[in-house]
């Protein structure tokens, strides 16, 4: 392995292992038994597949032996970027048996974001569509491949025609069948448990994404105690419309496959083209976030489809209104389970035996039992009971470090090794959280991490902006958006318009642009002369006339 990943002590590797909460499984391992135990059973179902769980690891297996064939080594980090189609769980569990490591993007990622995360990751490997939905990713391969010369595999997926600038498809890779000298080198390519699985960027707030290293061992935990839980079984059909480059899909897509569940995954989400998926699948379990589920209930047909398979639906990456909450009890009549975490590690859920109070007032209880959690003072104290504080975790579900950042690592961990979430929280008698607000300055726009901190760095490189601060702001529909404030420099008049088109070019996603521009002479300040967003946002959302 070529890059030197932060790991678990020796001490936790003992503790996690000897009392079992460890399962030494890798992902591969987990994709072999569930084919073992159930080849025929239905498994994965997208706008163009139906199969089975062997038929699944019969595609996994040819798709690994195509990208051994490419020269991808163990070890290796690739770029997985792909939409909710099959090929994104067939190259995923592919690059498991190989022993390289996918380093999962989100379909919206342009080339700032992919450049960045592939130099950090030294990836050799990137799979992606060469078209999806706006994107076009041929106008930006070779910028990526040319600032990254180590990128020296570009795989197109569902690719008509020629795809410029990418070196191989998917398709073509798995047409082969696997020869015997291939399955025993896959044999050999078996990493270990405690090895890095996967990397997920983070949706940080201090620039451009982190790279959070997670191990089969400690992603397989998370997995399994979300879905314990929450009696997840092979009688379930589970619809995933979240992006899979999320770790909220991801978590599912594991644990289909962890606990033989049928999984449906689908890019749409127009409200209708979902109801229409649960009533002809029959799906007993959909994860989401609030603002998708607001839409599907404000839907003027919804009495018309039959939600009678539907027994639960979690959502979060933003929170959830009691009055949402209530509504989904009241027109779907399903059990509502309100999630928060993070990729770090962190999950926690509200309980199918929660009473609606619970659930509409908290976040519930870590999944893992064994997963410790405090509530501390900025000198890292616990606080009392019911007071505020930030939250901190530590144990078998926590990442052990973010990838090549010591200085971050420092700060994110306590010296007892917890790990310091930036939210604020408080804890009551029973155990329940509550999450208060947020230390760290980040957006949450329709369960999409936003940092206001790489947005203004954009923003300031245009020459005619003399300041920038990027805000969010209420939104019914999406909970926040985007809105920057900018003092032009003096004698400048670039507008919104011609903003826009820099960062377009610049290579921002279009999570990166604002959805709303506001023109400022001045900012308010602090008494201690510092800016004062708190201020900002009140006078935005009011349409202040100083503004």
């Amino acid at each position: 392995m070529s890059i030197e990943f932060p790991r678990h002590s020796k001490e936790q590797i003992q503790r996690y292992t000897s009392r079992r909460w460890w399962l030494g499984l890798t992902l591969g391992d987990i994709l072999d038994r569930v084919a073992d135990v159930f080849p025929d059973r239905e498994a994965l179902v997208d706008d163009r597949v139906r199969i089975g769980w062997g038929e699944l690891r019969r595609r996994v297996e040819r798709l690994a032996a195509g990208l051994m064939r490419t020269g991808i080594g163990k070890g290796d980090c690739v770029l997985l970027q792909l939409p909710n189609w099959a090929e994104y769980v067939y190259s995923f569990f592919a690059l498991q048996k190989i022993g390289a490591i996918p380093v999962v993007l989100i379909s919206g990622y342009k080339q700032l974001e992919v450049g960045h995360l592939a130099k950090l990751t030294e990836a050799t490997a990137w799979i992606a569509p060469s078209l999806f939905r706006k994107i076009d990713y041929t106008s930006f391969v070779e910028e990526v491949k040319t600032s990254n010369p180590g990128l020296k595999q570009v795989i197109s997926v569902r690719s008509e025609g020629d795809a410029p600038g990418f070196t191989a498809s998917l398709e073509s890779l798995m047409e082969p069948d696997v020869t015997v000298d291939e399955r025993q080198e896959l044999e050999r390519r078996k990493p270990d448990a405690t090895d890095v699985s996967h990397i997920l960027p983070s949706g940080g707030t201090t620039g451009l994404p982190k790279g959070i290293p997670r191990t089969h061992n400690d992603y397989i935990c998370n997995v399994e105690y979300v879905h314990r839980g929450w009696e997840m079984n092979p009688t379930d059909t589970e619809l995933v419309v979240v992006p899979v480059g999320h770790n909220l899909a991801l978590l599912n897509v594991v644990g289909s496959v962890l606990y033989g569940y049928k999984l449906i995954l689908n890019d749409s989400t127009i409200p209708s083209d979902i109801c229409s998926i649960i009533e002809r699948e029959k799906v007993t379990f959909m994860p989401a976030v609030p603002s998708l589920v607001r839409r599907i209930l404000e839907l003027p047909e919804l009495a018309q489809y039959d939600f009678s398979s539907l027994k639960k639906i979690s959502a979060g990456g933003e929170p959830s209104t009691p009055e949402l909450i209530r509504d989904v009890y009241k027109k779907l009549q399903c059990t509502y389970v309100v999630e928060f975490g993070m990729s770090e590690g962190i999950l926690c859920r509200t309980r199918l035996t929660d009473d609606v109070e619970t659930i509409c007032n908290t976040v519930g209880k870590p999944t893992c039992p064994y997963d410790e959690v405090r509530v501390m003072d900025p000198d890292g104290r616990a606080v009392p009971e019911g007071c505020d504080g930030e939250l901190a975790t530590r144990g078998p579900c926590i990442f052990a470090g973010y990838l090549k950042n010591p200085e971050e690592n420092r700060k994110a961990f306590t010296p007892d090794g917890f790990f310091r979430t930036g939210d604020q929280a408080r804890i009551d008698g029973a155990g329940y959280l509550r999450i208060t607000g947020r230390i760290k300055d980040i957006i949450i726009r329709g369960g999409e991490n936003v940092s206001p901190v790489q947005v203004e760095n954009l923003l300031c490189e245009h020459e005619d902006v003399a300041e920038a601060a990027v805000i969010g702001i209420s939104d019914k529909d999406l909970g926040e958006r985007v809105c920057a404030c900018i003092r032009l420099a003096p004698g400048c008049a670039a507008d919104e318009e011609a903003i826009k088109s820099f960062m377009e070019k610049r290579g921002a996603s279009r999570l990166l642009i604002p959805e709303r521009f506001v023109f400022v002479e001045a900012f308010p300040t602090t008494q201690a002369g510092k800016l004062d967003k708190k201020a900002l946002r009140k006078k935005v959302e009011q349409g202040h006339p100083s503004l």
